[in-house]
């Protein structure tokens, strides 16, 4: 999965270097983020490093139309992590589920649901190595109770495995890739 910049932002630091012995230092005490008075300093932290930023992260902050600061700027990235599934809902389950021509994982979630959010990128990227003989979607149970329930689902996440109309296989809760990867190896043509 590749990481891009979805919002950048960037905290001034000022170089040890250019600083005179005089200038004042903000302690750890001080209140302010900017330290006393307004001065723009901030306290002094060993775990962050300050750096001129590389020239691929602007490059990148600039594709995602975010605000660049030059020399002393420390820039935090956030990965990607809106890697969709398809939705499948209540009148699209026929087609896409019980009338595809390959097995299909869909995984019963909720926006709610942590566990799911945490396994939809598992899954995202199982969707992307099984192309062509796997389709994935996710079916919110929220909004589809009327398929949840006629599958019996009590616990999210639920991955349901169908092939040729049929459900052929269930995992249930946040697990390991190779857990999936398991269940969809016995119903994928080799």
């Amino acid at each position: 999965m590749a990481a891009t910049v979805i919002e950048s932002f960037a905290v001034p630091c000022r170089s040890r270097s250019a600083a005179p012995a005089s200038a004042p230092r903000a302690s750890a005490s001080v209140s302010s983020p900017l330290g006393r008075r307004g001065l723009g300093l901030l306290p002094q932290f060993s775990g962050l490093r300050c750096a001129s930023v590389p020239l691929k992260v602007k490059l990148a902050a600039v594709a995602a139309r975010s605000r660049v600061v030059g020399r002393g700027a420390v820039v935090c990235e956030v990965q990607e992590t809106a890697v969709q599934l398809p939705d499948v809902t209540k009148a699209t389950w026929q087609s896409l589920v019980l009338d595809s021509s390959v097995p299909v994982l869909v995984d019963f979630w909720a926006p709610w649901c942590g566990p799911c959010r945490m396994i939809e990128p598992t899954i995202a990227k199982l969707a992307k190595v099984y192309e062509g003989k796997l389709k994935c979607y996710k079916l919110n149970t929220d909004e589809n109770p009327d398929i949840a329930t006629q599958y019996g689902i009590r616990s999210i996440p639920t991955m349901m495995i169908f092939k040729t109309g049929e459900k052929k296989d269930t995992v249930i809760g946040a697990v390991p890739e190779s857990t999936l990867v398991t269940s969809i190896e016995k119903f994928i043509k080799r």
